[in-house]
């Protein structure tokens, strides 16, 4: 049941618009592409009853930081049902959340885990697992309004922390539709105020396994730029 991935407390109106995503048909390319990497399987999950939909949000209803993510992995939150779970980019994430406080625990392998988080929200840019990892703008302009549906419902939000290039730029174009974004460069550690009334902004580097493995983003980096957004939103 979808409710198990949400806190007991959890927002009837938040529990709602996790059912409309998780049955979400809007972008043909994306159902065909998570539903044959339910039906493929990778080798080490081929006893695994695959997800293969659109992959809800999780944490803190009363989440100061939401956290956005490009999209679940085809054989991570595709197959477990729940974001950043069951991946190289969920271990680093979870491990790194914990050391600061954001996390009940350091790993994210399954959705009955009994992982919980404290003051934030993770979500995606993109719902479905793509191919490549790449979904199209055209794609990312259909998911933005549940994007924009999560901010309007969470109230407390004081920062939003974007985790890659791809949920940076979805982030802006939907604070700022139609205007000049020039002023952003995606550089991590950022910290941009960007429109009055609006969350302030933090920026990292996407948690993949390229980027830790190359040293584009170490823990260290990683951890403080949670740290600052953990001070930023009041979180004590």
């Amino acid at each position: 049941m979808l409710e198990c991935l949400l806190f007991m407390d959890e927002r009837p109106s938040l529990i709602l618009l996790q059912r409309q995503i998780a049955s979400c048909t809007r972008c043909p390319r994306l159902v065909e592409h998570r539903q044959q990497a339910g039906e493929t399987k990778r080798r080490v999950y081929q006893d695994w009853d695959y997800w293969s939909r659109p992959v809800p949000s999780f944490g803190d209803p009363n989440a100061r930081v939401l956290a956005i993510g490009l999209a679940p992995a085809a054989h991570g939150g595709n197959r477990t049902g729940r974001m950043f779970t069951g991946d190289a980019s969920a271990r680093f994430l979870m491990d790194s959340l914990y050391e600061v406080g954001f996390a009940s625990q350091r790993t994210s392998e399954h959705r009955d885990d009994g992982l919980t988080l404290r003051g934030m929200y993770l979500t995606a840019a993109a719902r479905c697992a793509p191919p490549a990892d790449r979904p199209s703008i055209e794609e990312l302009g259909k998911c933005a309004s549940y994007l924009k549906r999560e901010l309007d419902l969470l109230s407390h939000v004081r920062v939003v922390l974007v985790l890659g290039r791809i949920a940076f730029d979805a982030y802006l174009r939907l604070v700022l539709p139609g205007k000049a974004r020039s002023g952003f460069a995606f550089r991590h550690g950022a910290r941009y105020e960007v429109l009055a009334g609006t969350p302030v902004l933090y920026v990292s580097y996407y948690p993949s396994p390229r980027n830790h493995r190359t040293g584009r983003l170490t823990r260290e980096s990683f951890v403080d730029v949670l740290q600052r957004a953990w001070q930023e939103a009041g979180l004590g």
